[in-house]
């Protein structure tokens, strides 16, 4: 996410991000930042200091109270003191402006490289189920299940947050992502029906719908 009320600057900073291949998301107040956090979580933030609604600084700290995701300041305040005060919120770098594009990319790209989560686990084991990500196989007691795409998608955005209560557009903006085809709701809903017919039994219900929220999959799932 790019915190900058700056929209030419903010537009700017979207298109050379897009150019190398990441996916920024445009915020120019902390109130729209707040209502993306809400929505998503993101792999880094650069964020300015002076915005209309607020302090950088005390969001930096706000962000680093809830996440790990790297904090990159773009500011114009140069001082030593401002840098400092940048790294106690939390932040990862701090670069003032004006700045190179290309630099700062390079920096953006090496702290994103560093951050990189461990190698995910191919094979995840869930009581009768065992579901291999990689050939996209998915058994039950041994016996291999046959499930369409769309409920692949589903079950691995499901393993990948255990516990995690997702909504319905959480889970449609996952299965859009993916592969850009139209889901829509009553799809969706048919596609979580099946796919608790075909993984769980007397013993195992892993899908929990969490009413007037969405789904949470549970790897306590007995019964």
């Amino acid at each position: 996410m790019i915190i900058e009320d700056d929209e030419m600057l903010n537009d700017g900073l979207c298109f050379n991000l897009q150019r190398a291949g990441l996916h920024p998301v445009p915020a120019y107040n902390l109130r729209q930042a707040r209502a993306y956090m809400k929505e998503q979580e993101f792999q880094m933030f650069l964020l300015d200091v002076n915005l209309p609604d607020g302090d950088g600084f005390h969001f930096s700290e706000e962000i680093r109270s809830g996440s790990s995701a790297p904090i990159v300041f773009l500011t114009a305040h140069d001082m030593d003191e401002d840098m400092i005060r940048g790294f106690e919120a939390g932040a990862d770098d701090y670069i003032t402006k004006p700045f190179n594009i290309r630099i700062v990319l390079q920096r953006i790209q090496a702290i994103l490289r560093r951050c990189e989560p461990a190698k995910e686990e191919q094979v995840h084991r869930c009581g009768s189920l065992e579901v291999d990500l990689e050939n996209r196989t998915v058994s039950k007691n041994g016996e291999v299940l046959t499930l369409t795409p769309t409920e692949f998608k589903l079950l691995q955005v499901f393993i990948r947050n255990p516990g995690q209560v997702l909504t319905r557009q959480v889970l449609l903006d996952k299965l859009w992502d993916q592969d850009g085809n139209f889901v829509d709701e009553h799809t969706l809903t048919i596609n979580i029906s099946r796919l608790r017919g075909k993984i769980e039994d007397d013993n195992n219900s892993y899908i929990k719908t969490v009413y007037g929220m969405g789904y949470q999959w549970m790897e306590e799932n007995k019964r």
